[in-house]
């Protein structure tokens, strides 16, 4: 079985570095991005290459996360999509796509695995 391919956004370097490094650890490949242009720019030169979201929602400059998981899904409807967030979380229900999971910060890496490993399992079996 092929390793899922995940694209992990967060705009604060070691923080990207820590969730990677947790990501690759329990068997996913990694696809980083610094920002949410980044992250657009990555989805759309390979989207069938891309798994699953893990998102920052504020990432400076440019699209968020809320912006990014929209564009995405409007390409692949089914994508699973991973939230996390400082100080977001409260609008993830107005503003998520449907079928994704908020992380709120601060979070223990097996937090982000474990909604990233539910959300692949449910898409797999639809």
């Amino acid at each position: 079985m092929n390793a899922k391919v995940v694209l992990l956004v967060e705009d604060e370097a070691l923080i990207l570095l820590d969730i990677e490094a947790a990501l690759v650890d329990e068997g996913f490949d990694v696809v980083p991005a610094i920002n949410g242009a980044k992250a657009m720019e990555a989805f759309d030169a390979d989207p069938s290459g891309i798994d699953a979201v893990v998102t920052d929602i504020n990432l400076g400059k440019g699209p968020n996360g809320w912006d990014l998981a929209n564009h995405i899904r409007a390409h692949q409807s089914e994508i699973p999509v991973v939230y996390m967030s400082g100080d977001s979380s409260h609008e993830w229900s107005a503003k998520g796509v449907p079928e994704s999971t908020m992380i709120p910060k601060p979070f223990v890496h097996a937090q982000v695995i474990t909604a990233l490993s539910s959300l692949i399992n449910h898409s797999d079996q639809a």
